[in-house]
């Protein structure tokens, strides 16, 4: 592996690796169409607040290094905010207009070669039954701006270790984590189009049908045939919305 790791990245493999090995079992197929080399973004499914880690750790054995873009919170959490910064993460102001700095940060990173992931839904999945739900354009955005593939990544398991906003992991029995990464999503028909949100919005619904796909092969059911909507169904975007529907004040 050529690309710098830092001491962050050093410390992950020593330590939390391991941990994952020791605790969690693996299934994971076709990691090989995760490029060798050169920009790329993973676009994937978000179960869990664990799933970067396992996620992390599925890149990582096949061959590279992946700079999330992550909620800005995570720079002003202790300890955190120095682990995340120097694994040169790229913190998104989500829900507002600093949300374009993420965009001209992990555009730069494409064009130096990098891997960039990007949990398309925006947050953890507010699916009732854990499906993708409606993907947000950040991904599509960059893939059409830079003209790199999008390679979908579907992922089942994460929020068995540890539930969606939850504290308490589950680490006996041992879990598996299931990852499948597919061909990268055909996005020629809209090359050399405006960005508008029309196209925006079409190229998203291609990358998320192309992750749904996985994921329904990762758990041999079918999803529902439209998906989830958070803002149609009156649930909060980001954040934890089991507090909400809790009345948690």
């Amino acid at each position: 592996m050529q690309e710098r790791r830092g001491w962050a990245y050093s410390v992950a493999v020593g330590i939390v690796k391991p941990t994952l090995l020791t605790f969690s079992k693996r299934d994971w197929i076709d990691g090989e169409k995760i490029p060798a080399s050169g920009g790329c973004v993973i676009a994937v499914n978000h179960i869990s607040q664990i799933d970067p880690l396992t996620l992390a750790h599925f890149v990582y054995n096949h061959g590279r290094l992946v700079r999330f873009l992550a909620k800005d919170g995570l720079w002003r959490v202790p300890v955190l905010k120095h682990i995340v910064k120097n694994a040169r993460q790229i913190p998104v102001a989500r829900m507002s207009a600093g949300a374009a700095n993420a965009f001209e940060a992990a555009v730069d990173a494409i064009h130096q070669g990098e891997c960039i992931g990007v949990y398309v839904e925006g947050s953890i999945t507010r699916d009732p039954d854990g499906w993708p739900m409606r993907g947000k354009t950040g991904a599509a955005r960059i893939a059409l701006t830079t003209g790199c593939p999008v390679i979908p990544v579907g992922q089942w398991g994460a929020q068995e270790l540890l539930p969606a906003y939850s504290l308490r992991p589950s680490v006996l029995p041992r879990h598996t984590t299931h990852y499948k990464a597919g061909d990268p999503v055909d996005l020629s028909e809209f090359a050399g189009q405006p960005l508008t949100s029309e196209v925006l919005h079409a190229a998203t619904d291609k990358i998320m049908a192309a992750i749904t796909a996985l994921v329904e092969d990762l758990r041999g059911e079918q999803a529902p045939a439209e998906r989830f909507d958070p803002k149609a169904s009156g649930v909060q975007e980001i954040g934890n919305y089991k507090r909400e529907q809790r009345g948690d004040r």
